[in-house]
């Protein structure tokens, strides 16, 4: 009867300890950032360059509360002494894995194709005072090594 009580609340320890065994651990569930409950950003690792100089980038995010005022998916892109935002696309925070994709016309300087970077980034712009000026609260930000194509 012993080893039967010992036998089940060991199983029940192990169980209960499973979840906890991959929530930290960096080859488990958590290591994957869209397997986690919290706000975050992925910049795809490509990027298109349209012949009219149209740059479009994307990625996934999640966010979970926009309660406080709206939330934003920006975009900044640098390649060699080039940077330039591209769009800005507004957030829905449901709590759900969504996409996101920016697009803008860039002229000059052009961008080309081949290595760049893109700096996501996840804002809450809050409004504050007695004015009600949005203030911006970055809830996540990524910075990937994208290909131009």
């Amino acid at each position: 009867m012993r080893v039967r009580l010992a036998l089940a609340a060991a199983a029940l320890l192990a169980a209960a300890a499973a979840p906890l065994a991959h929530a930290g651990g960096a080859d488990g569930p958590a290591a994957d950032p869209a397997a986690r409950l919290a706000d975050f950003l992925t910049v795809d690792p490509a990027g298109l360059l349209g012949a009219d100089g149209t740059v479009t980038l994307s990625g996934t995010y999640r966010c979970l509360d926009d309660s406080a005022g709206p939330v934003f998916v920006s975009s900044t892109l640098r390649q060699q002494d080039r940077s330039a935002g591209i769009g800005g696309t507004r957030a829905v925070c449901d709590g759900l894995l969504r996409t996101w994709t920016n697009t803008a016309v860039v002229k000059d300087p052009a961008y080309q194709p081949g290595e760049a970077r893109v700096e996501g980034t996840l804002t809450q712009l809050t409004p504050t005072g007695d004015l009600g000026l949005p203030t911006p609260g970055f809830l996540a930000r990524e910075e990937s090594r994208v290909t131009l194509n």
